[in-house]
């Protein structure tokens, strides 16, 4: 995910998939054009990299030039095209091939037509990188054609939102939902879990239980589960910056992601702070943290049910529960005194059903994306 200017943007075509296009498309074209010395001629300023990279794919003699263009203002098409640089000279009875970045509305295309129905060419041919065929009026063919895309916003490989992004070697969409990331508290048996599943699926996020990232780590022998398991073996605690680089490899792994659910992390201050850092170096944020409230009695309870279930030795024993408790206020105060400070800690009530306690939590999160929509 990143951001460019008020808007975020999610990744969408890897620089991987636009080279293997443009190979294709460079092989089509030299094709149709092996007995002649074809002028390719890119749009600018969208089509720089695709025509640098489009004449490096291109095996066979030609010449190369550019016209400009522009329509776009923002997030969206004027409808009105302005010539900013025109037809180069030396064109006339030679063929055309248009270098477009991307094609939607036609436009542009159309003012090509024009601009080139003036002036006698042999042949000329369309070629865009992008297109949009939901958006496109199809007044004029488009003989060239890269990767078809739906109607969304794109920016990256030297397409713009208000001039950011251009220089991006992938293209990225616009996220039009804003990206939410919460922590969440609860003691034992206040049902954290079931509700991260929830919650997960409701609002399209990614639950990053720190307790299932160590397991994998450790049983597909990373090298961050060897370092983990190293201290664990000598009955030492695993250091932070351990946790906070696996962290950083399942943020890394989901890019498109529409925001994270951290469960069983941060647990001291200092693991907090570091959560931030890490969130910043990503440019995002924790937007808030939930913590599941409930009665230690009505816990207790819980736990002893499912421990009849589980099987868990720690879910059988009164004692060992209070403990677990008594372990859990001592070290979760200073991490939720910490969120206070930032007035992003919220507490729900954990008492009752399933859907009860989703509806409480729900309620929560939808006041957070009113106000990143605000």
């Amino acid at each position: 995910m990143i951001k460019l200017h008020d808007k975020y943007f999610k990744p969408f075509i890897s620089a991987g998939e636009i080279q293997e296009a443009i190979a294709k498309m460079a092989k089509q074209v030299r094709a149709d054009f092996k007995d002649e010395v074809p002028i390719f001629i890119g749009v600018l300023n969208g089509a720089f990299m695709f025509a640098s990279d489009f004449l490096k794919a291109y095996d066979g003699p030609c010449e190369v030039s550019f016209v400009k263009l522009s329509s776009y203002r923002g997030l969206s098409s004027t409808g009105i095209v302005e010539t900013l640089l025109d037809v180069p000279e030396g064109v006339e009875g030679r063929s055309v091939v248009i270098l477009e970045d991307v094609i939607d509305t036609g436009n542009t295309v159309k003012e090509l037509v024009l601009m080139f129905s003036e002036i006698n060419v042999k042949r000329f041919r369309i070629a865009g990188m992008f297109y949009k065929p939901e958006a496109y009026n199809g007044e004029y063919r488009i003989d060239y054609v890269g990767i078809t895309i739906p109607d969304r916003f794109i920016v990256g490989y030297g397409l713009d939102y208000n001039e950011l992004g251009r220089n991006l070697p992938e293209v990225y969409q616009i996220n039009d939902k804003p990206m939410i990331n919460l922590v969440l508290f609860g003691k034992p048996g206040a049902g954290k879990g079931t509700q991260a599943n929830f919650l997960k699926e409701k609002y399209d996020l990614k639950h990053i239980s720190t307790g299932d990232v160590f397991r994998y780590n450790i049983k597909n022998g990373t090298e961050l589960g060897k370092l983990a398991k190293s201290y664990i073996d000598k009955g030492e605690l695993v250091p932070d910056e351990v946790t906070i680089n696996m962290l950083r490899d399942e943020v890394e792994k989901n890019p498109e992601a529409n925001g994270f659910i951290f469960d069983g992390f941060p647990r001291t201050r200092a693991q907090a702070e570091a959560l931030d850092e890490l969130m910043d170096s990503k440019t995002m944020k924790i937007h808030a943290t939930i913590a599941l409230e409930a009665n230690d009695e009505v816990l207790i309870e819980r736990l002893l049910e499912r421990g009849k279930v589980s099987g868990r030795t720690d879910d059988q024993d009164e004692n060992k529960i209070r403990n677990r408790f008594e372990e859990y206020n001592e070290k979760t105060a200073p991490v939720l005194e910490y969120y206070n400070e930032q007035d992003k800690l919220h507490n729900v009530n954990g008492i009752g059903s399933i859907t009860e306690i989703t509806d409480r939590l729900s309620a929560v999160i939808d006041t957070l994306y009113k106000k990143e929509e605000a």
